[in-house]
């Protein structure tokens, strides 16, 4: 009988340590895998339920080439569980040769969904700095009409109605109890990372031996960007993206003026000017950053909501790219966009750079 239980228990163990593999459960393929040399694939991985990864399809190809991959930690715009508004963004980047892992679950992210999501954001954060919005299905947006902004406003307040109206009807009903909605946590980048590193320690998992911890950024758009200030501190990140987003004077999701003291690594600001609701945040941020960290800092006209919606997340990718080309991979090339402004002002002439401590 104790013969018996001893084994039952080492099954259980094996069985544990099985689950503890990278186990993809679902995955799709977004915008044909962006436009790097690695077609990407974003997955759903059980052993990782509460994350999405983005990474390119043959990863033992890509390390076959290059080497073990670097990795891109990203934490969400509104700290929403799912990283649908930045689903293109991180597709294209995990084609040029990263795996990226993004808080919130695997969900599918069709174009349908994508661009239904975009256009109401867009037309109601339009930047009035931005003479056209297209996006990445080709269509033109405008800002909402007053007509429409009326009708919104009228459509809100027929639902407060209705909602007081039912809360008179039953006010002597016993209330119903409802769970808060899941709000993501600052911890959950780092979360990310510990998963990989126990991914690439383990001769069972496809990611063995693969991932190139030495080089970890990581990214946040708006109370995203908050998240990684939160845990920029960590010795094992190497670099920080922060999009439409600054601390400022304010305390958000872990993080405050205060976290600012605590970087070690070069940081990337890049705004959307002074349409961009986080712009006075990031000037603040930009004065409080020590001498010894060196940073740049982007503001270009696209108001608080970049270019996540254009065609593989237009110029927003593309400097998230070569930021991490330059600051993980070591292609100095890459680095003209951050520190030559005659190289950048040819490709983005409206864009304004700013650097210290470099």
């Amino acid at each position: 009988m104790k013969a018996k239980k001893i084994l039952s228990a080492a099954l259980a163990l094996i069985a544990a340590g099985a689950l503890c593999s990278a186990q993809t459960e679902r995955s799709q393929v977004i915008e044909g895998g962006g436009t790097g040399p690695y077609k990407s694939v974003a997955i759903g991985d059980k052993s990782l339920p509460t994350h999405m990864i983005y990474r390119p399809e043959n990863l033992q190809a890509y390390v076959a080439e290059n080497g073990k991959i670097p990795v891109l930690l990203y934490a969400n715009g509104a700290c929403a569980n799912n990283s649908l508004e930045m689903s293109r963004l991180l597709s294209e980047v995990a084609s040029w040769g990263y795996i990226a892992i993004a808080i919130g679950p695997y969900m599918d992210m069709p174009d349908e969904a994508f661009y239904n999501q975009w256009k109401g954001v867009v037309r109601g954060w339009y930047p009035e700095t931005k003479p056209v919005a297209i996006m990445g299905n080709g269509e033109r947006l405008t800002p909402y009409t007053e007509a429409e902004l009326a009708a919104q406003a009228a459509e809100r307040e027929a639902a407060r109605k209705a909602a007081d109206a039912a809360a008179r009807k039953n006010r002597n009903k016993k209330p119903v109890v409802t769970v808060e909605p899941f709000r993501t946590y600052a911890r959950q980048l780092l979360e990310a990372l510990d998963w990989l590193t126990d991914q690439n320690g383990n001769d069972e998992s496809e990611y063995y031996h693969l991932i190139d911890l030495e080089k970890v950024a990581a990214m946040g758009q708006s109370c995203g960007g908050a998240q990684v200030l939160a845990v920029a501190h960590d010795p094992r990140i190497k670099t920080c993206m922060i999009f439409n987003s600054g601390i400022g004077e304010m305390s958000m999701s872990g993080a405050s003026k205060k976290s600012l003291a605590n970087l070690h690594t070069p940081m990337l600001y890049i705004n959307g000017g002074t349409a961009d609701v986080a712009y006075g945040n990031a000037n603040g941020d930009w004065g409080r950053i020590a001498d010894c960290i060196p940073v740049v800092k982007i503001s270009t006209l696209d108001g608080h909501h970049g270019t996540y919606y254009e065609a593989h997340a237009g110029a927003f990718a593309v400097v998230a790219r070569m930021w991490m080309n330059w600051q993980l991979k070591g292609k100095v090339s890459d680095s003209a966009l951050f520190m030559n402004d005659e190289y950048g002002k040819t490709f983005y002439p409206q864009w304004t750079f700013e650097r210290k401590n470099w």
